[in-house]
């Protein structure tokens, strides 16, 4: 039996689309069905590699007399998170408004007219420890509906009417930034930091990274010793723990204790790019190769396993119904693959044994090994490909296969620092794919972005996210080749971000566009979660803008999203990491060079930004071929004569520009690595 999800292109809709709940896909038939019938609508939101979804998918929606609940007094309707994060965004705020608390999979009861009046997240099929059961949820609300539908609309109207209020409050208020700010995150990264085990906070930990590349920018900034230490005792402990596939490469969403060991095991593409720009930014600072192999262990695994053309959105927690079975090893297992004497070895290191640290099997790890790293040498290389091979033999992980914009636009930003910092000419190679792949496949007639590919379709009007870091990620790409190209193109996406999204009254930045469907309320997120949101990304953007264009559309279009987001931030710094990366580049001094070159671009003006750190730097190359629509761009640059025969470097800082120099001092600087030559 199929319901009308069997059509659908989401892989978390087509999971659900033999289930014997008549689910409908979020839209207008949908909900003129629940007037018609004069029903409540159950709302269910999640996403395909997410466990307990899968838990309360064959617990309850797989279940014939749930189902029977559903079909006979609600219209029931199934939501993609990762498709519709507007929708999820909407409804996730309900619930943490009227629960305290959030997650997946995403339960919510609302009038035909969208208005809420019950949230949870996950609910067993049958009460337990005092949990309500799902069939006892339907049930009541079943009969609440028929004989007090009134209290529940009334309650409906209540909280949109909260929910609003406290969207326009938060809208309306705004800040003048300063360096306060930071430093005032930076304390309270201190008093939440765990020393031993690294991380902030207890269990379970998140990787968070956009955390630690703000603690490596202010490291940087402000000569702060300790903030670099909190990056590399969290790298390391990461590293070394299960939430690192030993085997196979990447990181896993979360971890469930507070020494990395055990992890949520699904693992998602927007973790492992973040994580993989913030290893390779630790190799830069510290040169300590540990972060080099890390950074390099990430790319291979998000080559390998995710991409084809785009990057796929993760891979799934559960094999067979059965939560890290993938991941896990027995002794014997090991033996039977390495044989005995490579496989004590093995399991020796990695912390291998008979009693095991999950569910009686073991999660590979190396916590509490000796501070020098044997696993890159080629006997664990060749030991690692052989139980990647077994795994890959022994059971099956699902793959979410649909491609999210804004998530592909990370992983170009990662790959090109990655490229850009280790010498690893394939990651850049990768980062143009993408961007192609984009350009192709998700970009409507009107040259507005999609939000997901799947299966040959681009659906889904694009958000705040997919312009910002898509904006982002031109711009990388841009200081990595200086192709006027992307620049184009980074100008075009940053401009459709103002155009579409922001908000000229109050500040910020709406989630979606001035023209996209109407829902009961229009986010506008600010908050950094586990990934940074697209108001901070849009600081990062018009700030860069600003400083490589010096023109005054973009400078004051950063001012004013500065103000909005320091007004945010002043309520708790540390949930605005991203957008503190950003300030730095207003607060700190910052160089701007033209090279103005008559062909070919010089190596030794890439090796410098690479080397420098992109984030202290802007750059513009100039040449024979480009200025005309260099100029569009940055007026400014009429002003660099392009010389006949060797490259002419102008370097500004804060506002002054110094007489040109030529390539032998530019060459200076790099063997050097000293800002104060400048």
């Amino acid at each position: 039996m199929s319901n009308r999800l069997k059509n659908e292109k989401s892989p978390y809709l087509l999971q659900h689309g033999d289930n014997p709940v008549d689910w409908y896909p979020w839209g207008d038939e949908a909900f003129k069905k629940a007037a018609d019938e004069n029903k409540p609508v159950f709302l269910s939101i999640g996403y395909s590699t997410c466990h307990w979804c899968h838990v309360m998918a064959h617990e309850s929606f797989e279940d014939e007399k749930v189902a029977e609940l559903l079909n006979k007094n609600f219209i029931s309707i199934k939501v993609d998170r990762e498709e519709r994060p507007d929708i999820d965004a909407v409804y996730m705020s309900v619930c943490q408004a009227l629960t305290g608390a959030g997650g997946w999979p995403l339960t919510i009861i609302m009038t035909p007219e969208q208005k809420p009046f019950f949230a949870g997240t996950y609910f067993p099929k049958g009460s337990r420890y005092g949990q309500p059961g799902l069939t006892d949820i339907l049930i009541q609300v079943a009969a609440l509906w028929q004989t007090r539908r009134k209290e529940l609309e009334d309650n409906a109207e209540m909280i949109i009417d909260a929910i609003v209020r406290n969207g326009r409050e938060e809208s309306g208020i705004s800040g003048t930034p300063d360096k306060s700010i930071l430093a005032k995150a930076y304390t309270m990264f201190q008093e939440q930091f765990d020393r031993k085990w690294g991380g902030f906070g207890t269990a379970p930990k998140f990787p968070t990274p956009h955390h630690l590349l703000f603690l490596m920018r202010y490291a940087e900034v402000e000569k702060a010793p300790e903030a670099l230490k909190m990056v590399e005792i969290t790298l390391e402990a990461m590293a070394r723990g299960g939430i690192h596939d030993h085997i196979g490469g990447g990181f896993s969403r979360y971890s469930t204790d507070k020494q990395w060991l055990v992890p949520h095991f699904e693992k998602m593409l927007y973790d492992n790019a973040l994580l993989l720009w913030t290893n390779a930014e630790a190799y830069r600072i510290t040169r300590k190769e540990l972060y080099g192999a890390v950074a390099r262990d990430i790319a291979d695994y998000m080559l390998r396993e995710l991409a084809d053309g785009g990057f796929y959105c993760g891979q799934d927690a559960d094999s067979d119904g059965v939560e890290g079975k993938y991941y896990v090893f027995t002794p014997e297992e090991v033996k039977a693959v390495l044989g005995d004497e490579d496989g004590e070895e093995f399991c020796y290191y990695y912390h291998i044994t008979d009693r095991g640290n999950f569910e009686g099997k073991s999660i590979p790890n190396t916590i509490g090994n000796p501070a020098e790293d044997i696993s890159d040498l080629e006997r664990h290389k060749i030991w690692k490909k052989q139980l990647y091979d077994y795994r890959l033999e022994r059971t099956r992980l699902h793959k979410d296969d649909k491609i999210l914009l804004s998530w592909n636009a990370w992983a170009i930003i990662a790959l090109v620092r990655a490229g850009d910092i280790l010498g690893e000419p394939s990651c850049l190679e990768a980062a143009v794919r993408t961007k192609n792949f984009i350009e192709e496949k998700m970009i409507d007639g009107n040259q507005r972005l999609y939000l997901r590919f799947r299966d040959g379709e681009a659906a889904n009007a694009g958000q705040l996210d997919d312009y910002a870091v898509y904006a982002l990620a031109l711009l990388e790409l841009y200081q990595a080749t200086f192709e006027i190209e992307y620049l184009s193109l980074a100008v075009l996406r940053a401009k459709q971000m103002r155009e579409l999204f922001e908000d000229r009254e109050k500040g910020g930045y709406y989630m979606t566009a001035f023209d996209g469907e109407t829902l009961i309320s229009r986010p506008k997120e600010t908050y950094d979660g586990a990934i940074p949101s697209g108001n901070s990304v849009a600081v990062m953007v018009l700030q860069k803008l600003a400083l490589l264009t010096a023109e005054r559309t973009w400078q004051e279009a950063a001012e004013r999203q500065m103000r909005f987001c320091a007004g945010e931030i002043q309520r708790y710094p540390v949930g605005y990491s991203f957008a503190l990366m950003a300030l730095t580049m207003a607060f700190y001094p910052h160089r701007e060079l033209v090279c103005a070159v008559k062909e070919r671009i010089p190596e030794e003006l890439k090796q410098y930004v690479s080397q420098y750190g992109a984030d202290d730097i802007s750059v513009l190359v100039k040449t024979e071929k480009n200025e005309e629509e260099l100029l569009k761009y940055a007026p400014f640059t009429a002003e660099y004569p392009v010389p006949e025969t060797e490259p002419a470097y102008y370097l500004c800082e804060n506002g002054t520009c110094k007489m040109p120099v030529t390539s032998e001092v530019v060459k200076t600087w790099i063997l050097g690595n000293n800002p104060d030559i400048l």
